[in-house]
């Protein structure tokens, strides 16, 4: 069975259960052997200290009954068993009488000793019957091996130290890796349900249901992920809302022109008009329809250029006054027609780095409205200065104002303030949202303050940068 056939849950469990396994098994080896090498270790550095000591009454020469009655009642009080070997045979010092006749050491040996080396002895002893673990030190007159001390203790003792260890050790290891396992197991649990929550809602959001959301029950990686997953259905959500309503005021604000334009074209294809007049008449109809709907579409190509940053800004320094008085020209005749007044009082001081047709349709746009929401014999003034280090434009007219209600709402898409006006006045609802888009693309802010009644005024704020 191939390792990517197993579920996550079962891969975590194999690995969780692998690295206990491994865990524990290193751990009672490790103790084990650190055990033992310490213990055999201080063993041997007792016996090599009291076999030096007793060694250190020895001046050379010969063996004396002295220094044999001094190992006698060292031997008597040790927990070891220790010995004074004076006799050449089993010094390897001569041939042996017999010929099965085995030294208490080798050859080899003495030739360590006589190095002034110590020994160390762990195993079986013949001459002891026994398992040992034991030190030899060497008696030295100038070059000649006169005698040794032979220390040593039986292995079995100090085996069974470590028999006694064993089982304790093993049931510990026994305890913990239940323990783990069990720890383990609500580890595992706690992290693969939420991750099955999400597969089961990630399901739910691939069908289009963006009401279910998340339990968040940690305040872990795993909590802020379900915090994360929640706000992302809450975006697409919104998402969906808006892509929703879009269709549907796309929808609307076509059917009204799509609808002139055909009623009227068959009007003109079945010549069911009285005059050339009225046939004219029904001409100009259609082309003003069409002319909107040529529009809306061009401002919806506008606002989702905008929106999704595909449309590049070609920025550079620009005489602001300059860019604002060349919109104005355009609407002279406009203002004449509404026979409105306007006051313009700009800053020619002030450079901006920005896009000169973009902002061109942002002034466009302003001025526009003002001019179409605005009274007979009303007055439009524009002004454009620098404060606080802010670039700052304002647009006031004495038109019929905006409720406070609808103020959040401006620069909505296809959102008006008054839903009758835009009939007979054109506007696609669009056009407060490109301003923005455009503005916001600036690293500007817009501010719409407006009383009912009495007008509106429209305020961008840029911040102010510096050429040389």
């Amino acid at each position: 069975m191939k390792w990517n056939s197993f579920s996550f849950q079962a891969k975590f469990r194999i690995m969780v259960s692998t690295i206990i396994c491994m865990t524990i098994l290193f751990s009672f080896l490790f103790i084990h052997f650190l055990y033992r090498d310490i213990y055999v270790k201080d063993i041997e550095k007792s016996l090599l200290q009291e076999g030096n000591k007793i060694a250190s009454h020895y001046e050379g020469g010969e063996i004396t009954d002295e220094l044999k009655q001094n190992v006698a009642w060292h031997n008597s009080i040790s927990e070891s068993e220790i010995l004074l070997v004076d006799n050449p045979r089993e010094l390897s010092a001569c041939l042996p009488f017999e010929m099965n006749h085995r030294a208490l050491i080798s050859e080899n040996e003495r030739r360590k000793l006589l190095a002034g080396k110590h020994l160390v002895k762990v195993g079986y002893e013949e001459r002891f019957e026994r398992n040992i673990m034991g030190v030899v030190i060497p008696l030295l007159d100038q070059e000649r091996l006169k005698g040794i001390i032979y220390l040593y203790l039986p292995l079995s003792p100090i085996e069974e130290v470590f028999n006694k260890s064993t089982p304790i050790l093993l049931l510990t290891g026994i305890l913990f890796f239940l323990f783990m396992v069990v720890f383990g197991n609500k580890l595992v649990r706690s992290l693969v349900t939420p991750i099955r929550e999400m597969e089961a809602f990630s399901q739910h959001i691939a069908q289009g249901d963006f009401s279910i959301r998340l339990p968040v029950k940690s305040k872990d990686e795993l909590g802020h992920l379900a915090l994360a997953f929640n706000q992302m259905i809450e975006a697409l959500e919104n998402q969906d809302q808006q892509k929703k309503e879009f269709l549907a005021n796309v929808s609307h604000e076509l059917r009204t022109p799509l609808s002139y334009v055909k009623g009227y074209s068959e009007v003109l294809k079945d010549e069911m008009y009285q005059s050339k007049e009225e046939a004219l008449r029904y001409v100009n109809l259609i082309h003003r329809e069409s002319d909107r709907m040529h529009r809306l579409v061009k401002d919806l190509l506008d606002l989702a250029q905008l929106e999704a940053d595909m449309y590049p800004m070609k920025k550079e320094p620009l005489v602001l006054a300059q860019v604002l008085d060349d919109t104005i020209e355009k609407f002279i005749p406009a203002f004449k027609q509404k026979q409105l007044a306007y006051e313009v009082n700009l800053d020619w001081d002030v450079i901006m780095n920005g896009d000169s047709d973009r902002l061109s349709q942002v002034f466009y746009n302003l001025i526009d409205n003002a001019v179409k929401y605005n009274r007979v014999n009303g007055k439009v003034s524009l002004s454009l200065f620098v404060k606080n280090n802010k670039i700052h434009l304002s647009v006031k007219d004495t038109g019929i104002g905006i409720l406070a209600e609808d103020i959040p709402h401006l620069g909505e898409r296809f959102f008006r303030a008054d839903k009758a006006r835009t009939r007979t006045k054109g506007g696609t609802g669009l056009g407060l949202a490109i301003v923005k888009q455009i503005v916001q693309r600036h690293n500007g802010k817009i501010g719409i303050m407006s009383t009912w009644n009495e007008g509106t005024t429209v305020t961008l704020c840029f911040p102010l940068e510096y050429f040389e």
